[in-house]
């Protein structure tokens, strides 16, 4: 049940609010993407806690680039 409720709202933002604030993600495949794969992959806890250290990566001091699920 988590783990869709998650997954709902990710979408909810990549729908309504993503587009409103322009892609400003410095990896690729984009966070909320990789967050999705982590969720659906690893569960609930454990990809929701490899996504949140992800979306902490995301700053204008890391360089980015490629970083799969």
């Amino acid at each position: 049940m988590g783990r869709k409720f998650a997954i709902f709202l990710i979408r909810c933002y990549q729908v309504g609010i993503s587009p409103i604030l322009g892609r400003s993600c410095r990896f690729s495949p984009s966070c909320s993407h990789y967050a999705i794969a982590v969720i659906q992959r690893d569960g609930f806890f454990v990809g929701g806690w490899r996504a949140f250290r992800r979306i902490l990566r995301c700053h204008p001091f890391n360089p980015g680039g490629y970083d799969p699920p």
